[in-house]
């Protein structure tokens, strides 16, 4: 088990970020696992991203020891960085530390700054292929979740942000617990004066971690959503479709996540015409509602929507 301690103040200076260095990491790892959640995706992407196309990010990611390089996640700067932003981040290490973290996860290396701009590169390669035609719907959903856990925060409290934040995390009056590290016994760990960074991140399953690192502290956990991200979509109640039509329906249950057109017709299969036709019937009869992020319009259930869509 391991215990993170946070203190009163800490509680306050805790933040919300979506990284995409986090989701490359841990759709990397998905990609050599053999979960569920993930299997439509992993079957898509990884024949186009294998070692042999992107061999130097490979070597850094499938550790001998199954260590990351924390060089390759940095804590987020602000709530919405991009790719290159962190990208720019990891460019900046020092090689000294490229060096050190690469050997303590097992991979010697005579010369890391030469390493650097060929990771970089690779990293850049694998986002488009494996990440990008996802990255609206994967943002979408931090969106959801960060906007679900602040508001949770206006009452009670900033406590409420970590009660039910993870199943095998537990909090305490003054700790949060890592249950499932329970097979070996871990020091107390503090924030050393950094802010927590809370990162919802779809890839990460059904585990938590917590990352440390020179520069501050994550906590990576999945959204709320993350099982409508990958699996395929339900059929709508039968009673649901009875009053709205059977792809009305659909629309109205797939929006549980916040979606664009663009996602509504990529995953019922429809024309974007037709699709952007469903949603704007249904937000004109006020069971949806639009919302703008940045240049992206997603769409979302409203409260009525949310009841209609608990018929049947």
């Amino acid at each position: 088990m391991k215990r993170l301690s946070l203190t009163p103040d800490d509680l306050l200076r805790l933040r919300f970020a979506h990284s995409p260095m986090a989701e490359v990491v841990t759709s990397a790892l998905a990609l050599r696992s053999t979960s569920w959640e993930h299997a439509r995706w992993r079957s898509r992407v990884a024949p186009r991203v294998s070692p042999a196309v992107l061999p130097t990010l490979w070597r850094v990611l499938a550790t001998p020891n199954g260590q990351i390089p924390d060089f390759l996640t940095p804590p987020p700067q602000t709530a919405r960085p991009t790719l290159e932003a962190e990208l720019s981040a990891i460019a900046a290490t020092p090689p000294d530390r490229v060096a050190a973290e690469l050997w303590a996860a097992g991979i010697p290396c005579a010369d890391p700054a030469a390493v650097l701009p060929a990771l970089i590169t690779q990293i850049r390669r694998y986002f488009q292929v494996a990440l990008a035609p996802l990255w609206p719907r994967l943002r979408a959903a931090a969106e959801a979740e960060i906007a679900h856990r602040t508001s949770m925060a206006a009452f009670p409290g900033p406590r409420t942000l970590l009660a039910d934040l993870h199943p095998r995390l537990r909090w305490d009056p003054d700790a949060l617990q890592l249950d499932y590290l329970k097979d070996t016994d871990h020091p107390p760990w503090s924030l050393d004066g950094h802010p927590l960074a809370l990162l919802p991140t779809a890839f990460t399953g059904a585990h938590a971690w917590i990352m440390e690192s020179p520069s501050g502290r994550s906590l990576w956990y999945p959204p709320r959503t993350l099982g409508l991200l990958f699996a395929a979509p339900a059929p709508p109640p039968a009673p649901l479709a009875a009053l709205l039509g059977a792809t009305r329906a659909a629309v109205l249950m797939l929006l549980t996540m916040p979606s664009s057109t663009g996602d509504v017709a990529a995953q019922l299969g429809l024309a974007p015409a037709t699709a952007s036709h469903h949603l704007t019937a249904l937000r004109d009869a006020g069971l949806i509602v639009a919302l703008r992020s940045g240049r992206r319009l997603n769409y979302r259930r409203t409260d009525l929507g949310d009841r209609l869509s608990a018929l049947g």
